[in-house]
């Protein structure tokens, strides 16, 4: 693994306690131009693990605060009239940007989510008819509270797909919370990051994953899995190929992360929960038997024999 990558980590859960996995996670997703979606109730520090993350990788970052009143050209500009010249100039949004974190942002209607949606798909935004390249890289990481939570607006299916990873934040150890008690409240300002990546070094790296080898025996590892999910009855919907797409390249990430050149079955493993709980759809019987989509999909990949 890259050094300078080592020390962005280490540097990263020096930061951010007690999330070592997601960290870990949310980093071989950015690594590979994929975007995250980050669940967990307000005030268990998800905004601050984005920012970091930013800080640390350097690049261009910009934050958007989604509210129900928020619009979709706040989001990707729009066409304003100068009086001096007599002419239409282009403003872009927030969106032209290399890390952007859209925070909660299920506190707004679908109509301005939507609005994310070509720009995660397409790395472009469209302005009145006029189409923009987004810089390179780009990935956007979202927050959002739990849909239990009032004010809130589910993500359509769509939308959710477009996500590498979907992440739970829960609440950290009794150790882990204490130090981060200690940490606000005996600082008097929060420590500065400093990037430890250029965004040359970044693209870099991401080439260097893309050579990682998997073999034709994982790529079938994959999709069973991926089919097992619209085969078995405690899933009403299951994944498409994107989710198979999705898990290959986040395994490659994640055996990169573990120094490695090659993709084993447990890198499958690690990073098929976070690549599949926001692309099924459980059935209304383990909905009513309180079972997470964690669980479910735990036990389907167990179930799916690991090729030698």
């Amino acid at each position: 693994m890259n050094e300078k990558l080592t020390e962005l980590i280490q540097a990263y859960e020096q930061r951010v306690y007690g999330q070592s996995e997601n960290v870990r996670l949310m980093l071989a997703s950015v690594l590979v131009g994929g975007h995250v979606l980050l669940e967990g109730v307000p005030g268990t520090g998800k905004t601050k693990m984005v920012r970091t993350l930013a800080n640390l990788l350097g690049g261009d970052f910009k934050r958007i605060q989604f509210t129900p009143d928020l619009l979709p050209s706040d989001i990707t500009g729009s066409m304003i009239y100068n009086m001096k010249t007599g002419e239409f100039e282009t403003m872009k949004g927030p969106v032209f940007t290399n890390v952007l974190l859209a925070d909660e942002i299920n506190r707004t209607p679908a109509k301005t989510q939507a609005a994310l949606l070509e720009a995660m798909e397409e790395k472009q935004m469209t302005i009145q008819g006029e189409t923009y390249t987004l810089p390179a890289p780009f990935f956007v990481v979202a927050t959002q509270n739990p849909v239990e939570f009032e004010g809130t607006y589910p993500l359509p299916e769509a939308q959710q797909d477009r996500f590498l990873f979907k992440l739970h934040i829960d609440f950290p150890s009794m150790e882990d919370e204490v130090a981060v008690l200690k940490q606000m409240l005996l600082s008097k300002q929060e420590e500065s990051v400093q990037p430890l990546l250029t965004v040359e070094e970044f693209n870099r790296i991401s080439e260097e994953i893309s050579s990682v080898t998997m073999t034709d025996e994982l790529y079938g590892y994959i999709m069973s899995i991926v089919r097992k999910t619209r085969e078995t009855e405690s899933i009403r919907h299951g994944a498409s190929t994107r989710a198979a797409i999705a898990i290959a390249k986040a395994a490659k990430a994640w055996a990169y992360l573990e120094s490695r050149d090659y993709v084993t079955p447990d890198d499958v493993k690690k990073v098929s929960i976070a690549s599949l709980r926001h692309r099924v759809i459980l059935a209304p019987h383990m909905e009513l038997e309180g079972v997470t989509h964690g669980q479910i999909i735990q036990e389907l990949v167990g179930s799916v024999p690991v090729p030698r």
